[in-house]
């Protein structure tokens, strides 16, 4: 039931948040420069799409060690599996 709870909160985002969570499922973990390029969307429009994913836990948010004026950020582990991903999708993201 909660895998029913956790798709909706993602089917309830913008597109932008969609996508931004589709690039980071397939790509993950990146920084917003490199969410910017692979999505092709402004980086207005990509902070706004991470606030909205942090907002619903979908997302975690760490440090990036080879710049750390930056931040890298990955789909949250249990999201992943709730949204189809596998296993190891998940161990990855921890």
């Amino acid at each position: 039931m909660m895998a029913n709870t956790d798709e909706e909160e993602i089917e309830d985002l913008p597109p932008s948040a969609k996508l931004v969570f589709k690039v980071l499922e397939y790509d993950g973990p990146l920084t917003q420069k490199q969410i910017v390029q692979e999505s092709m969307l402004s980086a207005r429009t990509v902070r706004y799409a991470l606030e909205r994913l942090e907002e619903i836990d979908a997302v975690d948010e760490d440090v990036y060690f080879a710049d750390a004026r930056q931040s890298l950020y990955e789909i949250n582990g249990e999201k992943a599996v709730a949204d189809g991903g596998s296993e190891a999708d998940a161990c990855r993201a921890e």
